[in-house]
């Protein structure tokens, strides 16, 4: 059995090096492959990505123009191999020692989809307000329209049956990806967990992206995935 990673790379020098070498020397009870999606880097993160000796299974990706991390993801999905297929950020707000756990429901055939939830979690970790609140809110909008019940739709730490994510035909841009791909496994009939994981916030300084422009557009993605958008097209052609 195999996990694939797929993790988008935009501007991320500061950290990069530290980074890979941890997601290349982290060891799990599976298979392991990193699908990097370089959305074109212009600090000099790509160079960095194609000099480095990866011991991992890796596969690399470089976008000709800048389209968003919804984008990069959708490239990489494509092309991985793994029997489970996860999101993972190019820095060091999530824990990856929580991986294991998130990948073993769907290895042992529990579970199809499994989040990992910031907010289903004993770890007393201080969080920044805005944000805190922005994420509830948009958890709950999605839970009402999709019909789950998620404690943490806006988390990165997304693992998927190859099948299923590999079925969904992801077209948001951006921050798009995540209530896109929960509205549309909403109306899947399938298997879905929620694990509680550790979260280390970062800040502007040190790279964070998102911005409450980018709040908004989440609003317009829930409300068009889940009720204006033409369902025929979620799923590639005769996947369900």
């Amino acid at each position: 059995m195999r996990v694939s990673l797929i993790i988008p790379v935009y501007n991320e020098k500061r950290h990069l090096a530290r980074f890979l070498k941890t997601i290349d020397d982290l060891q799990l009870n599976c298979d392991k492959e990193l699908v990097f999606v370089d959305d074109k880097s212009n600090d000099g993160s790509t160079d960095i990505l194609k000099t480095y000796d990866f011991q991992s299974r890796v596969l690399l990706s470089f976008q000709e123009k800048n389209q968003g991390k919804s984008a990069a993801l959708a490239v990489g999905i494509k092309q991985a191999t793994g029997d489970v297929i996860g999101i993972q950020d190019a820095d060091f707000e999530y824990d990856m020692e929580d991986i294991e756990k998130l990948i073993n429901p769907i290895l042992s055939g529990e579970a199809d989809v499994v989040y990992g939830s910031r907010y289903k979690t004993n770890i007393y970790q201080v969080r920044r307000t805005v944000h805190y609140i922005a994420n509830r809110f948009l958890t709950v909008l999605s839970n009402m329209a999709s019909g789950l019940y998620l404690t943490d739709m806006e988390t990165c730490y997304k693992f998927f049956s190859k099948d299923i994510i590999q079925n969904i035909n992801i077209t948001s841009k951006r921050f798009g990806f995540e209530p896109e791909v929960t509205a549309k496994i909403s109306q899947l009939k399938i298997r879905i967990q929620e694990y509680p994981i550790r979260y280390f916030p970062r800040s502007y300084r040190e790279g964070k992206k998102i911005t409450w422009k980018d709040g908004v557009a989440t609003l317009w993605y829930i409300l068009f995935y889940n009720f204006l958008a033409n369902k025929k097209t979620f799923y590639y052609e005769n996947s369900w």
